[in-house]
């Protein structure tokens, strides 16, 4: 499941991922706050939580983040994913070089230090 976070300024899209993620939750929450915010903002910031209840994610919902991330490619300004599933952040590691803007990966525990860096001027 995704859920919208609220508690961010306007250019930043913030989501918690819980339990089991399906490419549903991608077209029913993440992609329709995404549009939203980019109708208002020509750049976005992105957080994402992945707690740790997360049990994993669909292949099609793999496929729809690929492509929500490559649809808006130069519209990323920056992107922080906080999470303790190492598979997860290796990957983020690995291939944040491709996007234009910058990618962090913090621990859960990095939590407000992700929020402050994704805030950040």
């Amino acid at each position: 499941m995704i859920e919208s976070l609220k508690d961010l300024p306007g250019n930043v899209v913030a989501f918690q991922c819980r339990g089991h993620v399906t490419r549903q939750d991608y077209e029913t929450v993440l992609v329709p706050a995404v549009n939203s915010a980019l109708q208002q903002h020509e750049k976005l910031r992105l957080f994402y939580k992945i707690g740790p209840d997360f049990t994993g994610i669909d292949p099609s919902a793999v496929w729809e983040d690929f492509s929500v991330g490559m649809e808006h490619l130069l519209r990323w300004e920056r992107i922080a994913v906080v999470t303790d599933v190492v598979w997860i952040a290796n990957t983020v590691r690995a291939f944040g070089f491709l996007m234009p803007g910058k990618v962090r990966t913090f621990s859960l525990s990095e939590e407000k230090q992700a929020r402050a860096w994704i805030e950040a001027a």
